[in-house]
């Protein structure tokens, strides 16, 4: 079975290797197609709901995948690819200040308007209300996850581990939404 296993493994890197790009994305869709089926599950949903996790699908392998790979590839252009720690913190400080809220609005004007269907007025409204605790929870944990990234992570790997990280944080997410929704009803 730890063949099987080292070929997989091998076999993507390969494609890592020859098409970047296009292995960030499908890695992007697939992890959030994983994060949304186990946070239905785990949130009590019955029965998969289909357009939910293709809106999902289509967010992470459209948007999260592409967009991470060339902020990765941007930010070693600016700080020349070094890993000492002053140059990691301006990584981190950068992505923490530009990336990171911008990826957290457009989650959730997305999730707002195409994944649940709400009226602009009404999202508008709860990303007013939600929007700094949101950020303020991400600037908690991210850049730890950030630190991580850029001091020990490959350049080619940089958006799969983030990929990954955010696999599980958007089920921790979806969790806290439920309880937070069980305890106002």
């Amino acid at each position: 079975m730890g063949s099987v296993a080292k070929k997989g493994l091998q076999r993507y890197l390969g494609q890592l290797q020859q098409h970047p790009l296009r292995t960030k994305i499908i890695t992007a869709g697939v992890l959030s197609a994983i994060s949304d089926i186990v946070a239905q599950k785990l949130t009590g949903i019955q029965k998969l709901q289909l357009k939910r996790l293709l809106l999902k699908v289509l967010f992470g392998a459209g948007y999260l995948g592409p967009s991470g790979h060339f902020f990765h590839i941007l930010l070693d252009k600016i700080f020349k690819g070094k890993k000492d720690t002053n140059t990691v913190a301006k990584k981190v400080v950068l992505e923490q200040l530009t990336s990171s809220p911008w990826n957290n609005l457009l989650f959730m004007i997305y999730y707002g308007l195409v994944i649940e269907g709400r009226p602009w007025i009404h999202v508008k409204s709860k990303i007013k209300k939600e929007y700094p605790t949101v950020q303020y929870t991400s600037w908690t944990f991210w850049p730890v996850v950030g630190w991580i990234n850029h001091q020990y992570v490959p350049l080619q790997l940089r958006v799969i581990f983030h990929s990954v990280v955010a696999c599980f944080w958007g089920i921790f997410l979806n969790l806290r939404a439920r309880s937070m929704a069980l305890t106002k009803g």
